[in-house]
């Protein structure tokens, strides 16, 4: 009968060695993992409330080439997306009550009411809405969107500057709101919207241009 060979039982040393140069392996792979770029972190947006007592929506309009009418309304609110880390704007709604129009002269301001201009009883709101905005500098923004206007929609452009972001030194003892202020400018052709008066004989000009500050805080 043949005899059997008996298996060869592993050396002690051997089986260190193959254990050590495992553990060696998943040190290098972690290493190499930690020197790859790391992915970009998602934008996480911010929903931002304009504070009413800090928005100012202003327009000039010319008068019979002399000067241009400074005015104003004194109702308005909206609010917008904002990602600070990428300087991401969306969601834009600023909506203004028509009937809030002041002008710094009571007849005129009912003129601008009134079927001619404004139309406030069957407008009451004029609104901006914009789905997103393109950076052109640092701290400056072109924000295309939409301007309702008298049951008409027409496209408006906004240039905006984004001028501080920081906790205000003012609120709340125990919290403080994160406030970010904005300046925008723009202008439309009031003409665009059906708002004729007085654009023919030139007594009023056409253009309207656009004078927007405001505060917002963060929600």
């Amino acid at each position: 009968m043949q005899a059997s060979i008996p298996l060869r039982s592993q050396h002690p040393c051997r089986a260190r060695r193959r254990q050590t140069l495992a553990l060696g392996g998943l040190v290098a792979l972690a290493c190499a993992a930690s020197l790859l770029p790391a992915a970009p972190a998602m934008a996480q947006a911010a929903r931002y409330e304009i504070d009413p007592t800090h928005l100012s929506v202003g327009f000039l309009v010319d008068h019979i080439g002399y000067a241009k009418i400074l005015g104003m309304f004194r109702t308005a609110r909206g609010s917008y997306q904002f990602d600070e880390a990428t300087a991401t704007l969306s969601a834009v709604r600023v909506e203004v009550e028509t009937a809030s129009v002041f002008s710094n002269q009571r007849q005129r301001d009912e003129h601008l009411k009134g079927r001619d201009f404004l139309n406030s009883a069957e407008f009451p709101h004029m609104v901006f809405t914009a789905d997103s905005a393109r950076r052109t500098g640092e701290r400056s923004f072109e924000i295309n969107g939409q301007l309702e206007l008298l049951g008409k929609t027409q496209p408006l452009t906004l240039q905006a500057t984004w001028n501080k972001s920081a906790t205000s030194p003012l609120g709340g003892i125990l919290q403080k709101p994160y406030v970010m202020g904005v300046s925008a400018r723009g202008s439309f052709k009031r003409s665009a919207f059906g708002m004729n008066y007085a654009v023919a004989n030139g007594w009023v000009g056409d253009e309207v241009s656009l004078i927007i500050e405001f505060e917002a805080v963060r929600q």
